[in-house]
């Protein structure tokens, strides 16, 4: 239980913090190109994808086999005759399947954050320029300040998302116990017919994503206001 209890502690401050920066970043990028709806039609694709086969994908990507790997191949092109096993059941391989919920929840954060960038009113930006602002100013100093509210439940929902992630964890490494988080653990008590530890885990989750997702709903509330 500690273990999965740590695991689910780093998906939690790893994968929204990393999923909304990488959308935030997307989101000011993509608006500056010409080409611009095509670059978030890709990067919001994986939203169309479940975790389930955006699990298969990552599979190949990190399988071992230097013929089928995507990692192993590239290795294999800098001379490596043998590929490496990249998820071998140590906890540091859980930032290896955070990368697929990353990958996923990206596009989500994007598409948020570049309708709140759209809203910073035109009057502040131009004053900013005229006072000397360069362009990494502006966009940290004017818009990122000003759609604070946004990122915040942007971040909070992901983190309601990732407490109860059940599928990536239980596609890609369920035979390691090292790798398990709080719902992987919870069906596998569940299936092994120890419902009270498989309750008492569900009740822990439910603990854990609770406040969490009251704060989200009056952060929300405060931004329609």
């Amino acid at each position: 239980f500690r273990v999965a209890l740590l695991n689910n502690m780093l998906w939690v401050l790893v994968v929204p913090a990393a999923s909304t920066f990488f959308g935030l970043i997307a989101a000011q990028l993509t608006d500056r190109l010409s080409w611009g709806n095509i670059a978030k039609s890709l990067i919001f694709m994986p939203m169309a994808i479940s975790f389930v086969g955006a699990s298969l994908i990552w599979s190949f990507v990190y399988h071992p086999d230097i013929e089928i790997g995507v990692i192993n191949a590239i290795r294999g092109l800098f001379g490596a005759e043998e590929g490496v096993t990249l998820i071998d059941g140590e906890i540091v391989d859980s930032f290896l399947l955070m990368v697929v919920l990353i990958w996923i929840q990206t596009g989500f954060a994007m598409v948020i954050l570049s309708a709140a960038l759209r809203g910073v009113p035109e009057e502040t930006i131009e004053a900013a320029i005229i006072d000397g602002a360069n362009s990494f100013d502006v966009f940290f100093k004017i818009k990122v300040p000003q759609i604070m509210g946004t990122i915040v439940v942007v971040w909070t929902t992901i983190t309601i998302l990732v407490l109860k992630v059940y599928d990536i964890v239980a596609a890609m490494g369920n035979q390691y116990r090292n790798l398990e988080i709080l719902p992987t653990q919870m069906m596998r008590y569940f299936d092994g017919g120890n419902y009270g530890f498989a309750t008492a885990i569900s009740v822990v989750i439910m603990i854990l994503v609770l406040p969490v997702m009251v704060w989200n709903i009056r952060q929300a509330r405060a931004e329609t206001r």
